[in-house]
């Protein structure tokens, strides 16, 4: 029995993967953070195909190093992509370290709402120390506190979802009844560092739940809905990709940074350009590939092959290497049948292929309290 198609989601934060990308950008350094830009490149990913668009971001301000990014945060950013476009998930990394969760509930709550339903949630885990005074909170520091915030984070964001059951919301003018309290749920959580009343301020997403992608590790596996792995080659990211779904995560997608031949130079050539300014260190949980874009097109094949249910890509430079996978690397999978597009309608579970999650509130008929909340 032959598997699903990849799904293929395309990292656009910033001018690409390579610290110095911004040097061989098609638009002027201060056009980096304009609406229109970024219009533009989701525009680009929607057409030629891409299931999702996720957007990296930290607390932390730009880097004193040659290179610095800057940034507008990632949900804010996600919100004008998801009013720009029809059929693209948009996911935005959000860290719930020092955040708090109730917030981060009601942003991606909010953003599915506002793109009917194609929202997603990257965790990100904020480990510098910086980011602490940044925020004003107690240093989180250890692999084990970071996560167990991670861990309780993640719970209480899905808990806060489902509080509300889907019938919630029943609009009766008969009545002059908004809410059936009765579907309005407690949360109830207490945790080593703060604790959560509940229930959440926006009704339930209309996914149920936003898809969410962790890499495997500090989240528990049963917690996310996508693993995302890497490895030294294809053969360790479908090794990497098994052990994701065995733990009970349902999807693991392979990540890879890709340097394409395209006509402002070779892959080889460009990455030479740029290692001028700055070195592109190679990170164990990503693949790199560098070549020609038929040779993408097979190490995707050969992923699919292997197990791994789709990728996320990380562009050397976005405004060359995305125009050479719109043109010659999407096409070519969909032609061969290893990738699948979003279908228009859709919500990002549904192109996913993961159902839509019921609340575990909804077997219970209690009323729901005001809401309360210490940290």
């Amino acid at each position: 029995m032959p598997r699903p198609a990849l799904r293929l989601a395309v990292e656009i934060d910033g001018d690409g993967a390579h610290p110095a990308a911004w040097r061989r950008a098609a638009h002027s350094p201060g056009e980096l953070l304009t609406p229109r830009r970024l219009a533009r490149v989701a525009a680009v990913a929607e057409n030629a195909g891409f299931t999702l668009v996720t957007l990296d971001d930290s607390i932390l301000p730009p880097g004193s190093g040659p290179d610095p990014v800057g940034r507008i945060g990632s949900v804010e950013r996600a919100a004008f992509v998801a009013a720009s476009t029809s059929v693209l998930g948009v996911a935005p990394v959000v860290a719930t370290t020092y955040a708090e969760p109730f917030h981060v509930s009601s942003q991606l709550a909010s953003l599915d709402h506002v793109s009917a339903g194609r929202a997603g949630w990257v965790v990100g885990i904020e480990d510098d120390p910086a980011a602490a005074r940044a925020w004003g909170r107690p240093l989180v520091e250890g692999a084990g506190a970071l996560a167990r915030e991670a861990r309780d984070g993640l719970r209480v964001v899905r808990d806060l979802w489902d509080s509300w059951e889907d019938d919630a919301v029943i609009r009766s003018v008969a009545t002059s009844r908004y809410l059936d309290r009765s579907r309005l749920h407690a949360v109830d959580f207490t945790g080593d560092t703060y604790t959560v009343r509940g229930p959440s301020i926006v009704p339930r997403p209309p996914q149920g739940r936003p898809a969410v992608l962790a890499r495997p590790g500090p989240v528990p596996a049963g917690l996310i809905d996508v693993a995302l792995v890497g490895g030294a080659d294809a053969v360790a990211a479908g090794e990497a990709a098994e052990a994701a779904r065995s733990a009970g995560t349902p999807l693991a997608f392979a990540e890879i940074e890709v340097a394409l031949d395209a006509p402002e130079g070779t892959a080889r050539e460009r990455i030479a350009d740029l290692e001028r300014h700055a070195p592109w260190t190679a990170r164990p949980d990503r693949l790199r590939y560098s070549g020609p874009a038929e040779g993408l097109v097979s190490l995707l094949a050969e992923l699919a092959e292997r197990g791994v249910d789709g990728v996320r890509l990380r562009p050397l430079v976005l405004d060359e290497d995305l125009a050479v996978l719109s043109r010659l690397v999407l096409p070519e999978l969909f032609v061969r049948r290893v990738a699948a597009r979003p279908l228009p309608g859709t919500t990002l579970r549904t192109s996913l292929g993961l159902a839509r999650p019921v609340s575990r509130f909804t077997s219970e008929g209690t009323a729901a309290p005001v809401r309360e909340e210490t940290r």
